[in-house]
């Protein structure tokens, strides 16, 4: 459910926005995922709550225009932000207790299956459109999702959730790259800032921050 619905709000949003852009929107959950661990009793730094501010200011430059109007598709993607951090934290939590290869099949089956209910009330099916877009509709199931979500829920099994969504932050770098190299997409100066300040809370996000000791200890 977590995936259905995080990977279709990103989808809608990705329509009306650059690739870089959404990228960047995206990995604010390596952001979100510390935060949403208070909410199951663990600790949170100074300096996570500093480069959320952070990260927030960069969302501003970067979503935020003249009148404060923010664009819809920043409101699916942000959403689509946080639903891939509760994603993050259930792999996180079942992972161990499961073989990672099933519930991947698992995870599959399910959002196929609701994403396929969704189609049905809200496009129109034509099998030529289908066929005609053979190719990136392959690489999305195949590469996207099969290998790469498949490889998260084996690699999460012994892994810290924090440090596991650093490393799957690294899509808004590439998201950029592809977008500059592939699509000739470019950011403005301000949105350029705006991804620069979300990349530093990001990273600083994750910096461990050393325990005082207690005093006998």
């Amino acid at each position: 459910m977590a995936l259905f619905l995080a990977s279709n709000s990103q989808q809608i949003g990705i329509q009306y926005t650059t690739v870089g852009k959404a990228g960047f929107i995206t990995a604010l959950y390596i952001v979100i995922v510390p935060i949403m661990g208070i909410f199951l009793k663990k600790k949170c730094s100074i300096l996570v709550w500093f480069s959320v501010l952070i990260a927030l200011g960069g969302f501003y430059l970067l979503s935020v225009k003249e009148g404060f109007c923010l664009e819809a598709a920043d409101l699916y993607l942000l959403a689509s932000a946080f639903l891939f951090s509760v994603h993050i934290l259930v792999i996180d939590y079942f992972s161990p207790k499961v073989d990672g290869v099933k519930m991947s099949c698992i995870q599959f089956f399910v959002c196929g299956i609701l994403s396929g209910v969704v189609m049905l009330f809200t496009e129109q099916f034509h099998m030529s459109d289908i066929l005609a877009a053979w190719k990136p509709i392959l690489y999305a199931g195949v590469l996207s999702c099969g290998v790469a979500y498949t490889l998260q829920i084996v690699g999460q099994k012994d892994f810290n959730p924090t440090i596991a969504s650093l490393i799957l932050s690294l899509e808004s770098v590439f998201s950029v790259i592809a977008g500059w190299l592939v699509l000739g997409q470019t950011l403005s100066g301000r949105e350029l800032m705006g991804c620069v300040l979300i990349f530093c809370g990001i990273i600083m996000a994750q910096i461990p921050v050393k325990e005082k000791k207690r005093e006998g200890e």
